[in-house]
């Protein structure tokens, strides 16, 4: 295999356009430095190559990881492209040149920086997206629910299952502002789309009212003399705060109330 120092692959940043650059690495016997989304930007002296997707050449290499490594590690994969951690498309595709190499022990090799590296990303994930059942709220927007999050990881493909099982008969939306996408169930189906931001209306009363009924209620079940808040955001951190309804501004909901009155 041809290792050049310069050689960075860049590719449109999809889960199958990196399965292509894995495809092009062993076609042309090639190993790149480095692989770049859309967004990354390469240095001053590198020589870069942008790899087509081929979905047929994209299904040859997911097919192959359960073949010649193992099922867990074609979900380890699928799963780390969600990850945000940096340069997970080098990761990944290092990740698989070495499970190649010595098949399903891969998984159970952790005191290789790779996959250590994987592993770990993978679970932030997971926990992250765990944390998100039960973190996010949803408001009334004409019939409709919508919640927003802010998620370091794209949690989306993850939760879609649990959500769309949990409000089978409702019309809902999770709009992800970190990633610019949303997930959208309605007719009992599921997709994810790209929305490069989303206006939601003024907020009805009705659900202005279901709003402070929620901050009255968590209110009331707390327990001020064991009122602790570096255990509170132990198990509910600050980043999540902005998005939840019994962190909401009550002198806002108050104020809406006075005015409509």
């Amino acid at each position: 295999m041809l290792n050049r120092a310069d050689l960075v692959y860049t590719y449109d940043g999809s889960f199958e356009g990196l399965l292509c650059c894995v495809f092009e690495s062993y076609a042309k016997k090639e190993i790149p430095q480095n692989i770049l989304s859309p967004n990354g930007q390469p240095g001053l002296f590198d020589s870069c190559k942008f790899i087509e997707t081929d979905h047929e050449k994209a299904q040859r290499v997911y097919d192959s990881i359960p073949i010649k490594i193992s099922l867990e590690a074609q979900e380890l994969v699928k799963l780390g492209f969600l990850t945000y951690i940096p340069q997970k498309e080098l990761l990944i595709f290092r990740f698989l040149r070495l499970g190649y190499k010595v098949g399903g022990r891969i998984m159970s090799m952790l005191t290789d920086d790779t996959v250590d590296s994987l592993q770990k990303a993978v679970h932030h994930l997971t926990f992250e997206a765990h944390r998100y059942k039960g973190f996010i709220r949803f408001s009334i927007y004409n019939e409709a629910l919508v919640a927003v999050i802010e998620p370091k990881n794209f949690v989306l493909p993850v939760i879609a299952a649990h959500f769309a099982n949990r409000f089978r008969n409702e019309v809902f939306m999770i709009y992800d502002k970190t990633h610019k996408s949303a997930l959208i169930h309605q007719a009992r189906r599921v997709e994810i789309v790209e929305i490069d931001d989303l206006q939601l209306p003024e907020l009805e009363e009705k659900e202005a009212e279901f709003r402070r009924l929620w901050q009255q209620y968590y209110k009331t079940i707390g327990i001020e003399s064991r009122y602790n808040p570096r255990c509170r955001m132990t198990f509910m951190p600050k980043r999540f705060w902005s998005q939840l309804t019994e962190f909401y501004p009550e002198k806002e909901l108050t104020a809406r109330k006075q005015l409509k009155e």
